[in-house]
């Protein structure tokens, strides 16, 4: 999600909530899923003051939040960071061990629910407001946090959120360089997201040529590729930004993802929808639902599903997460709950 739009909407868009309907399933439809689960925003917040100051600029997940999205029947919780933040100056410097301890605690409560926490340096391909070019220093950076969770087979490293205006090659060799920087430290075991070029817009993934560009990303560690995930977004509004709280029609999630599912089943990759997120109201609820079903329908090549988004600042945001409160936990939530 795009943090500038994300405070645009908070300041915009008023949202008047339709009463869910519960949905009571009998079966678990995300069945053969490994990921089920929300992003977490706060420690990205505060994108233009650096290094920015704990509980001004920026905050940590809420631990009782999680155990109580835990309890609901998630596994998976993607944790913004700012890369600015956990290695000042340079992307080869040292790691800022303040804002480090704050990832560790939010990283070590989740895994320790026996849930996965994925680590998403939440910069679109940018440091410091410009584009990554220095590939080495990108894979760099990633050796050293990856060092330092190496031993923990239920992170996840995601490898930046949503890469978007450079060329398909570079967005190729920045994700390359982090797959070789976290393998080198040592981080075998724990699986990799790759994030595409066009915000990582499932809808726009085979058509804007990251599909192809991708495919050959490779895993020094296991030449099968077994633990690189290709993570995709996809919002249902007019123009996929995720700031209308007006989906396009009941059939929207669905159709937006399968091109990218057809493209998976044809050259034998593994993805997983990173972001996905609906206002309450029948329509949008409808498009999450489609999707959701789409994805578990397509569990061949969908890893699974993560919703945006949860986080303790989000106040009356349509998207929000949050328990007990968030706008689209109570509004949106009940209806799907089965999908987890």
């Amino acid at each position: 999600m795009k943090l500038t739009e994300v405070l645009a909407t908070l300041v915009a868009v008023s949202v008047v909530r339709a009463a869910p309907a519960e949905d009571t399933h009998a079966s678990k439809r995300q069945s053969g899923l490994r990921f089920k689960g929300v992003s977490v925003a706060g420690a990205e917040f505060g994108n233009t003051v650096f290094p920015g100051r704990l509980g001004t600029e920026y905050t940590w997940p809420n631990n009782a939040a999680i155990t109580t999205l835990k309890g609901d029947g998630m596994n998976t919780f993607r944790v913004g960071i700012q890369m600015e933040r956990i290695i000042p100056d340079k992307l080869t410097g040292a790691i800022d061990e303040a804002y480090f301890s704050g990832l560790e605690g939010a990283v070590n409560h989740i895994t320790g629910l026996g849930a996965y926490a994925v680590i998403n340096p939440h910069n679109y391909g940018r440091y410091y407001g410009n584009v990554i070019t220095d590939t080495a220093a990108f894979g760099a950076f990633w050796k050293s946090i990856a060092s330092r969770f190496k031993d923990n087979s239920l992170v996840i490293f995601d490898t930046n959120n949503e890469y978007h205006d450079m060329d398909n090659a570079l967005m190729v060799a920045l994700n390359q360089a982090a797959v070789n920087g976290i393998r080198a430290a040592g981080a075998t075991s724990q699986y990799i997201w790759l994030e595409a070029n066009g915000y990582s817009g499932a809808w726009t993934f085979v058509q804007n040529g990251s599909a192809e560009a991708m495919k050959g990303i490779s895993d020094p560690s296991d030449p099968t590729g077994s633990k690189l995930v290709y993570e995709l977004h996809q919002y249902l509004d007019s123009d996929g930004s995720g700031t209308h709280d007006q989906c396009v029609s009941t059939t929207i999630g669905s159709e937006r993802l399968s091109a990218a599912t057809a493209w998976f089943k044809a050259n034998g990759k593994k993805a997983v929808l990173g972001e996905i997120a609906g206002a309450s109201n029948p329509t949008c609820i409808a498009a999450l639902k489609g999707a959701l079903q789409h994805i578990s329908d397509n569990s061949d090549v969908w890893s699974g599903y993560l919703l945006w988004a949860a986080g303790p600042w989000w106040g009356d945001y349509m998207f929000s997460m949050e328990p007990p409160s968030g706008a689209m936990y109570t509004g949106v939530f009940p209806s799907v709950k089965s999908f987890f």
